[in-house]
């Protein structure tokens, strides 16, 4: 069928008021994607960051595009013309939306449930008259092939108000299990519902078009099936959520899956008449392969757990697959297509503007769906990032593409043609129907397709581009690939003197719990040996070989296949990760059936399975180097405590970790992203170490609270080895929230602040001792009920460093003595000589002091003052006003309690704290109050 506009040709329009209209409309989407990639690079910095990257997205960008663009397709399907009172209208829907999306924002990152709630309720008034506006518009107008898809728009929009409650309830707090479940419930309605309906009601038509062929004759009939099996099973997945058990839950998941797969079949028929060409059809497609791929997972993850909990840690491995893949994606190519059709213009301006928006297609679909593929597979951290920014950066590059597309349009809009009007293509193209201009021709595609060679060329060099990415990833992680591991080339080969016999042993060892299962071999001599080593345990772990041989780091679940070699000699493997090789992941091969073969090289496994229960024997080895720390076998590198003087002043570029504590805010329920990161930190003058951190500082970031407060935070462990973290202030089962995650995971603990004190946090994989002992610890201050304002607040966490060489890990067999070689507060030795904390006369001081250890107490002490409040472990021990006009001089702290204590200062000067266990004091547990007149 052909749809011909050749009759009475009208004079050309300058830039016409719908085109108008859609650049004012869209602005907002812009503005929220360029939001969007704001939070993506400075994530580190910016609190919420997880949740306003989702947010920004779907409820600003996406949101915004699909209540302009339904409103589009409604009135080209139903043949239908905007006028201006619908137009004034659908103005005040997204000004409300807007407003409602910014106060939604705000109410979150501020964690003001009431700002949140009046948000959500406007963002669902907005979306919901949207809807009812398309619902009577459809009622209104003559019967239409596709009026099918309208109703998608109507159901999607109506769905929305649902979505935006569970979202206010989840802001104001639920116990853990219901918060699981309405999490999974909200996601399921707003990204399922409202945003996977529109996606399919509009690619119905819209697909067809973009290829610019015709659409299925049973295309309307599929709409309607889709439609039903949609929506079935969203009701019926939800309500699974929030009433039932995951495997019910899966059912309703498979029938929203069949009924996709309902419409993707015409698609595919459409594809094979003629393939996608350009950046939108492979957008729409690689959109419609992730959606697919995830709702299959997601299926699977569900049918398989037996519990919420269970299927919560597991589901998070589709949102970067649904959100980007799907979503981001579909957006970016349909905008691709769109754009240039409703500018119009006449054939020359779409084919400038659409060129432009097609540049680099090849490059930017395979550098974004590649990049995709890297992070959600098993890789690096490194690798996980560097694939994160690509995929990024190939979805950024459509902003600046779309500022040259209008302007690319602007100029090409001088030379007038007389060709339909964009409201003409857009109805037809919408309708499947050819369009002939007004002199009788057929329009001309807007663009030729990247073709042949050229296209194979570009998609080999974005391959490479990713080849680049991986490798980068790995060359910065070594010891993800087994490269500085810990073995040593320079040892001895396994075969000894013995004569190879052709032969080949295979064996299969397990990690688990510490431990290689079976840690004793026994081969005989002179075959070759191949090991099979499979990680089960929840942490990262490697085999080292005193012979060279390494498998490289092995991810939690996986398994590493490698060639020891042929066997003639006695030969010792360990666990290079720090602290694990003395924790008793140590493995010994032995050839049998020959003759005593000396070792080649002097043995290193000084710890053996049955002499770990003693501490101290368990670090006569030492550990794994490169990344891991320690040393290697066979050599000794020197440790930073050899520059270690006490009495030098730290570097002109020093600044001292803040010690003061700010006051607890108003907001009851606390969220925080706490990324774990390696980096080489100076701990005392000219002394550096490379620390493991929450959040890039040892201690990490402070948490305040009050009692009742709810927390929830976000760990990302961005390390190199498995991480986890123990919340003293919360009391629940550590079995799940304190598990050991691998390099590239995360988790959400929360727990409810039920009691006060100043209680530590820290890192809980062992061996507990090398992670607190290397940087992995905090304080969570939460304020007994009425707690008296005072002028100052310092908050003091003691710790110890035991040096391994400068710039490397913490040294184990140090560790084990418990003879520290620096005891600081706050992270760095007599910081605060060098930055005294100031004070005036007579103000009142309060203290809160908390030792991580890993080993030692304190024993804290102002030199010139006296405590009139002394408040330990959640209750007071002493107040001003006592019965016995008595004081206190010290407050003393086994490792991990805390307190604080208050106290004025009577005249200026200059008042040392310490910890009075003066080796501690002199070993850098020591600073300085600047005291002066009032």
């Amino acid at each position: 069928m052909k749809l011909d506009l050749s009759a009475a040709p009208a004079p050309l329009r300058p830039l016409t008021d719908r085109s108008a209209w859609h650049l004012r409309a869209n602005a907002p989407v812009v503005g929220w994607l360029l939001a969007t990639v704001v939070v993506a690079v400075g994530h580190r910095w910016v609190p919420a960051s997880p949740w306003l990257l989702v947010h920004l997205l779907l409820l600003g960008a996406v949101t915004n595009a699909i209540c302009v663009w339904s409103q589009h397709f409604t009135d080209a399907l139903l043949s239908r013309r905007a006028t201006p009172a619908s137009r004034r209208w659908q103005v005040a829907r997204l000004v409300l939306l807007n407003v409602a999306v910014v106060t939604t924002v705000t109410g979150m990152v501020t964690a003001t449930w009431v700002v949140t709630l009046v948000g959500a309720v406007g963002v669902g008034i907005a979306v919901a008259a949207h809807g009812t506006a398309l619902w009577l518009q459809s009622r209104r107008a003559l019967a239409a092939r596709f009026r099918v898809c309208v109703a998608f728009y109507v159901a999607a929009s109506w769905l929305l108000p649902f979505g935006a409650g569970l979202g206010a309830t989840l802001a104001r707090g639920l116990d853990e299990a219901w918060h699981v479940r309405v999490v999974l419930a909200h996601a399921g309605v707003n990204l399922l519902g409202f945003v996977g309906l529109t996606v399919m009601g509009t690619l119905l038509t819209l697909w067809p078009t973009m290829l610019r062929t015709r659409m299925a004759d049973d295309a309307p009939r599929a709409a309607r099936t889709t439609l039903s099996l949609m929506l079935g099973g969203l009701a019926a997945g939800v309500a699974a959520v929030l009433l039932a058990a995951p495997p019910v839950a899966a059912v309703g998941l498979a029938t929203y899956l069949a009924g996709v797969l309902v419409s993707v079949r015409p698609m595919v028929t459409a594809a094979r008449r003629r393939p996608p060409a350009t950046f939108a059809t492979w957008s729409a497609a690689g959109a419609l392969v992730w959606l697919m791929g995830s709702l299959g997972t997601l299926t699977g993850v569900l049918a398989l757990s037996g519990g919420w909990e269970t299927a919560a840690d597991r589901v998070g491995i589709v949102t970067v697959p649904l959100v980007a893949g799907f979503v981001a994606q579909v957006l970016l190519g349909a905008l691709t297509y769109l754009v240039p059709v409703v500018l119009g213009g006449g054939p020359a301006a779409v084919r400038s503007t659409t060129a432009v928006l097609e540049r680099g297609a090849v490059v930017r679909v395979v550098l974004f769906n590649g990049a995709l593929v890297l992070f959600v597979l098993p890789a690096p951290s490194l690798v996980h990032v560097f694939a994160s920014l690509t995929a990024l950066g190939a979805l950024v590059a459509f902003l600046p593409l779309l500022v040259g597309a209008v302007l690319a349009h602007r100029r090409a809009r001088r030379t007038p043609f007389l060709l339909p009007t964009a409201d003409d293509v857009a109805a037809a193209h919408a309708r499947g129907h050819e369009v002939r201009d007004r002199a009788g021709g057929r329009q001309a595609p807007p663009v030729e397709a990247v073709t042949g060679p050229r296209r194979k060329g570009l998609a080999v060099a974005a391959l490479s581009v990713l080849l680049l990415v991986a490798a980068g990833g790995v060359a910065l992680d070594p010891a993800a690939l087994g490269t500085g591991s810990g073995a040593t080339s320079a040892a001895a080969g396994a075969e000894g003197a013995v004569a190879a016999t052709g032969r080949t042993t295979t064996v299969e060892v397990e990690a688990a719990n510490m431990r290689f299962v079976p840690s004793e071999i026994e081969v005989p001599a002179g075959d070759t040996l191949v090991l099979v080593v499979t990680n089960t345990d929840t942490t990262v772990h490697d085999l080292a070989l005193d012979t060279g041989r390494t498998s490289g780091r092995i991810a939690p679940g996986a398994t590493e296949t490698f060639d020891v070699g042929v066997v003639g000699r006695a030969i010792d493997g360990w666990c290079t990760v720090v602290g694990h090789r003395q924790m008793g992941m140590v493995l010994t091969i032995t050839p049998t059936g020959a003759a005593a073969v000396p070792d080649a090289a002097p043995s290193t496994n000084a710890g053996s399975a049955g002499d770990h229960e003693d501490m101290a024997g368990m670090n006569h080895g030492s550990a794994g180097a490169g990344p891991s720390g320690g040393t290697a076998p066979g050599g000794a590198t020197p440790s930073a405590a050899e520059d270690l003087d006490l009495m030098a002043t730290p570097g002109e570029d020093f600044t001292a970790h803040p010690a003061a504590l700010s006051p607890v805010g108003p907001e009851t329920v606390h969220r925080v992203r706490m990324t774990v990161s390696e980096a080489v930190t100076e701990v005392a003058p000219g002394v550096t170490q490379r620390l493991w951190t929450f959040g890039g500082t040892a201690p990490g970031p402070t948490l305040r609270g009050r009692v009742g407060d709810r927390f929830e935070i976000t760990l990302v462990n961005d390390g190199t080895i498995g991480h986890s973290i123990d919340f003293h202030a919360g009391a629940l089962a550590p079995d799940e929230p304190m598990r050991t995650i691998a390099p590239g995971e995360e988790l959400t603990y929360t727990f409810t602040a039920t009691m006060s004190g100043v209680w530590m946090y820290h890192c809980s994989t062992m061996p507990m001792s090398a992670h607190v002992a290397n940087g992995m610890f905090g304080a969570v201050v939460i304020d007994p009920p009425d707690l008296a304002p005072v002028d100052r607040e310092y908050l003091f966490v003691q710790s110890e460093y035991y040096l391994g060489p400068q710039g490397g890990e913490v040294d184990m067999d140090r560790l084990a003595t418990g003879d520290p070689d620096v005891v600081a507060f706050n992270g760095y030795a007599n910081q605060y000589d060098a930055a005294p904390l100031p004070a005036r006369v007579g103000e009142r001081v309060r203290v809160w002091v908390l030792p991580a250890g890993p080993n030692r107490g304190t024993s804290f002490h102002v030199v010139g003052g006296q405590f009139d409040t002394v408040f330990s472990e959640g209750a007071y021990r002493l107040r001003p006003g006592n019965a016995e006009a008595g004081g206190s001089q010290v407050l003393g702290l086994a490792v991990a309690q805390g307190g604080f204590v208050e106290m004025a200062f009577p005249e200026a000067g200059r008042y040392p704290f310490v910890s009075h266990a003066m080796i501690d004091a002199e070993r850098g547990a020591h600073g300085f109050f600047a005291v002066t007149g009032p």
